[in-house]
């Protein structure tokens, strides 16, 4: 069933520059607003670029291990790196750019809401510079325009780069999603899928290796 959401404040929006876009949603397997950004061509090839390189040990990233900074995250071969960076992070900012640089046109999906830090709603967004940003509520929709400049950083660290649900390949819905014994946060198409991965997340690691999620074995228990 389609679902039509209005955002309010329409003047608002536009004094600050705002562009306020309905909403016509599609639940299930066949949606396609969960705030991709990138290329249509980059959903195709995604799973066979090269990985970006972690700017510590300079080794392939695993999209599962970063940390947030207010350009956004960068992404990590193993949690020990982060450590070595967040000790002197300017040593390594040539090599952050550089893996930037090889992300740019990769796709991303909004999974955070910037102002409550909550799962973002795909169904409830507004248009910023001709992108979509998602939140988990009207009133986070009516805090962020007020004031854009003051979630910049968060909106910047609510992407993943997980885009497909390991267990039924489908685009994910940032509701759905499950936290692992490390932390690490995995997303899903559906209800249902999540507690298909709970009972066998090795029968999944393989699915989420593709998309450059790796597990480790903490994960897999």
């Amino acid at each position: 069933m389609n679902k039509r959401i209005v955002v309010t404040g329409i003047g608002a929006a536009l004094t600050l520059g705002l562009a306020v876009a309905p909403v016509m949603a599609q639940h299930g397997h066949e949606g396609h607003g969960h705030g991709h950004e990138g290329h249509a061509h980059a959903k195709k090839t995604d799973s066979t670029k090269a990985k970006p390189l972690c700017p510590v040990m300079g080794e392939p990233i695993n999209f599962s291990i970063s940390v947030a900074t207010d350009d956004g995250p960068v992404f990590m071969c193993c949690p020990g790196c982060i450590k070595k960076y967040e000790a002197y992070p300017s040593k390594y900012s040539a090599k952050v750019a550089a893996q930037r640089k090889a992300l740019t046109g990769r796709t991303k999906v909004q999974v955070k809401c910037p102002v409550s830090g909550n799962p973002a709603d795909a169904d409830l967004f507004i248009e910023v510079g001709g992108k979509k940003v998602n939140f988990c509520c009207m009133g986070c929709s009516g805090k962020y325009k007020k004031n854009p400049g003051a979630f910049k950083t968060a909106l910047a660290n609510s992407y993943t780069y997980q885009t497909k649900c390991p267990v039924m390949d489908e685009e994910i819905d940032p509701l759905v999603s499950t936290t692992l014994a490390s932390g690490k946060t995995v997303y899903f198409c559906c209800k249902g899928c999540d507690k298909k991965f709970a009972k066998n997340p090795t029968k999944y690691a393989k699915a989420l290796a593709s998309q450059g999620y790796d597990l480790d074995a903490s994960d897999l228990k």
